[in-house]
């Protein structure tokens, strides 16, 4: 049987969390991180803990994701609860629920309270772990568990521990649960200002008899033509997305996948009139809207890092005019598709990756409470960057002050 959970006593023993906002900064510097990583060695096999988990995202910033992860169970074995290096001193306390998984399972709260300057203690949950015999001293809680398939399991654990943490929470698991990309393109299919593509959960065993694209979401029956938008899900970042104009495309995209479950939605073609591509990334802090950037390119698959705006003037040029104009041009023009978005989604923290359609309404990729925002550009190419990324932190920490205020 695992022992119960080792609270501050062992966690300050040894030094905090270095975190994934430093090394993941470091890491796309260019840093070589290699005596980093030997410290962090010496001192896991000392029983530190932090030293440990560190290394586990060390790991995983540098593409050793297995080793990485069996180095997350070992330090999770030993506690559950971290603490992260707080250079501010901050005496705000942020209790943040995690669940174990890879860099793409929990939201990265290392940037916001980097940015911001408040304390963060993370506190990991899951049926494979200890139960909790206590909840660490905190003034505020936050649910940072994507809505990831794998991590259903979590949430649903994480709903019955809600009674004990005795303060003011941030986003509700049960609504974390309701972002999946087939639910919450149900939830708000019907917007007058939103256009979001209808997502159906399919089996590689489906996709492979079926002559037609037909799904059933409550005993009504759609289908779904070409050209499609394809995914595995529990996918982000791209990773297996792939548009299908047509069947013999689709048969060798899935002989070509180990996947067997995927999420599917019909294609939107929103390129612009200079046949460029425009996606936009969208926080929301306590129902109100932030843009955290705007990426430029001419593939309908925009990534911010594979979109050149490192390399181009002329693109950083418009991100900034959008960035600076955001108040009073974007989000005046998408008021209403917010104002229903937030009604749907219902959360204090989450995101969006979206566009605009040719008619003008907010097209929604993806609506996702674990969306990353950092401030890791370089602030001699992208001086604009850093100011907005700062008004999100500030934002998000006087969220956290009004709200444990209440």
């Amino acid at each position: 049987m695992s022992p119960p959970l080792a609270l501050a006593t062992r966690a300050s023993t040894f030094k905090p969390l270095i975190g994934l906002a430093e090394l993941m900064s470091r890491v796309f510097n260019g840093e070589n991180l290699s005596f980093v990583g030997q410290e962090l060695l010496s001192r896991s096999h000392q029983g530190d803990a932090h030293a440990l988990l560190d290394l586990s995202i060390l790991l995983q910033l540098q593409h050793q994701k297995d080793v990485g992860l069996a180095l997350q169970r070992e330090a999770l074995k030993q506690q559950q609860l971290f603490e992260l290096h707080n250079k501010y001193n901050s005496t705000l306390k942020l209790l943040a629920i995690y669940t174990s998984g890879d860099l793409m399972t929990n939201t990265p709260l290392e940037f916001l309270a980097q940015g911001a300057g408040f304390s963060l203690q993370i506190l990991y949950v899951g049926e494979e772990l200890p139960p909790l015999q206590k909840i660490p001293d905190h003034d505020i809680a936050i649910i940072a568990v994507s809505e990831l398939d794998r991590n259903s399991k979590a949430l649903t654990l994480i709903e019955k521990l809600l009674p004990k943490l005795k303060s003011p929470l941030i986003n509700n698991p049960l609504n974390i649960k309701r972002l999946a990309r087939d639910k919450i393109s149900r939830s708000i299919e019907n917007s007058d200002a939103i256009e979001i593509p209808l997502t159906l959960r399919y089996t590689k065993t489906q996709l492979l008899s079926d002559n037609s694209l037909y799904g059933h979401v409550e005993s009504t029956k759609y289908n779904i033509d070409f050209p499609i938008i394809i995914r595995p899900v529990d996918s982000h970042a791209g990773q297996g997305l792939e548009k299908i104009t047509h069947h013999s495309q689709l048969s060798h995209y899935l002989a070509d996948t180990k996947n067997n479950h995927f999420f599917v939605a019909k294609y939107i073609d929103y390129q612009d009139a200079d046949r460029q591509y425009r996606k936009y990334r969208v926080m929301f802090i306590d129902k109100k809207p932030f843009i955290a950037h705007m990426a430029i390119s001419d593939h309908w698959m925009i990534h911010y890092l594979n979109a050149g705006m490192l390399e181009s003037a002329e693109k950083r040029f418009i991100e900034a005019q959008v960035i600076g104009n955001f108040e009073q041009d974007f989000a005046k023009r998408h008021q209403r598709a917010f104002e229903q978005l937030n009604q749907a989604v219902d959360l204090e923290y989450f995101g969006i990756d979206c566009a605009e359609t040719k008619e003008g309404k907010l097209l929604v990729f993806e609506t996702c409470a674990s969306l990353n925002i950092h401030a890791m550009d370089c602030e001699k190419t992208f001086p604009y960057k850093k100011p907005q990324m700062q008004k999100i932190f500030d934002a998000f920490l006087q969220m956290l002050i009004q709200k444990s205020s209440l």
